[in-house]
């Protein structure tokens, strides 16, 4: 179906329209962008084809659509918030009716669809953003320009951890559809340490699955300028609520944060002495600061912290982290031009 596309934001003085956004899906990440998108004072409307869309809908006083056509029509910018498989399909479709174009994480479940949505993103001259939303969690943007500062020193290593129960969707647990916790969950945090420590050269990765159906992730990570990172990602018990740690250590000090420990990061000196403990101040939600970032840029501001081509170097390395725990070798994750069909794998073992 051949859409039209809605008029342009009008810009005087610096000012835009009411931008409208339609959220695809029904899950618990569409609830989140709902309430940030809210919050940023957007028009919403949302389309599922599940059961629970009018719900969702209802909920946040969003224009509930019959299809996606319906839904691609009305708006100015589509959020897909859907299971990893259906992201191509989705982008693709928003792109060639000439919509700006929001996913969440990961971009795709395999690089040469990630690469086509964003190629034709490009020709279709709109914008696609990412959801990688850990670099907008305060915390760790912190440690992040703490490191672009210079506080830390040369950056020798990164920790990270994060765990939360099984998720309860069925596809999740099939590792053909979401990449399993390493392309799902691990991602995030893959994302966050390229990003501070930059591009990877190896990664080697195990994982371990307990009889209750909990899985864990381990992957250490070697960067291009000397630093490596560890990282873990777990499935655990139902129930779980989400936990996060992170440590960075430079050549001179070391800052530690929780997702327990409120906004607090804790320094120490490279013999382990705490020198310091910094409360950072409250703030909007991370989805909201990300989905701010992301208005700017499609009104004509700068780019945003993280770009397309990061949401695919991410998922190379996570797809090299799944090949190494299938083959227990080390692997080497090349992130070539998103144009490229498909990367090569190296095992540099």
């Amino acid at each position: 179906m051949q859409q039209q596309r809605p008029p342009g934001p009008a810009r005087s003085s610096g000012t835009s329209v009411r931008r409208r956004v339609g959220v695809v899906g029904a899950g618990g990440m569409a609830h989140e962008h709902l309430r940030a998108w809210a919050q940023l004072g957007t028009e919403l409307h949302q389309f599922s084809t599940g059961s629970r869309g009018p719900a969702t809908a209802a909920r946040h006083r969003a224009v509930l659509h019959p299809d996606l056509d319906s839904l691609i029509a009305a708006v100015d910018i589509v959020d897909v918030c859907t299971p990893t498989p259906t992201h191509p399909q989705l982008v693709l479709a928003a792109a060639a009716a000439g919509r700006q174009v929001i996913c969440e994480k990961p971009i795709a479940r395999d690089h040469r669809a990630a690469g086509s949505m964003i190629a034709a993103c490009a020709a279709a001259g709109v914008q696609l953003h990412v959801g990688q939303v850990l670099r907008y969690f305060p915390g760790y943007a912190a440690v992040r320009d703490a490191v672009a500062a210079g506080r830390l020193g040369r950056v020798r290593g990164l920790r990270l951890e994060r765990r939360v129960a099984v998720p309860a969707a069925g596809w999740f647990s099939d590792e053909e559809a979401s990449g399993g916790v390493i392309v799902d969950l691990m991602i995030h945090d893959i994302d966050y340490a390229r990003w501070v420590a930059g591009e990877v050269t190896a990664v080697r990765a195990g994982l371990t699955t307990g009889p209750d159906g909990t899985v864990t992730a381990d992957a250490e990570l070697r960067h291009r300028e000397g630093a490596v990172s560890l990282l873990t990602a777990a499935w655990d018990a139902p129930g779980r609520d989400l936990w996060t740690a992170m440590a960075v250590t430079g050549s001179a000090a070391t800052v530690e944060h929780r997702s327990d420990s409120g906004g607090e990061l804790r320094w120490s000196a490279p013999d382990g002495t705490v020198t310091a403990v910094e409360q950072l101040p409250a703030g909007p939600s991370p989805f909201v600061d990300q989905f701010a970032e992301f208005l700017r840029a499609i009104d004509g501001g700068p780019q945003p912290r993280v770009g397309p081509t990061d949401a695919l170097a991410a998922l190379d390395i996570a797809l090299a982290a799944l090949e190494s725990a299938r083959t227990g070798l080390p692997v080497e994750p090349v992130a070539p031009s998103a144009d490229d069909p498909e990367p090569p794998r190296t095992s540099t073992g």
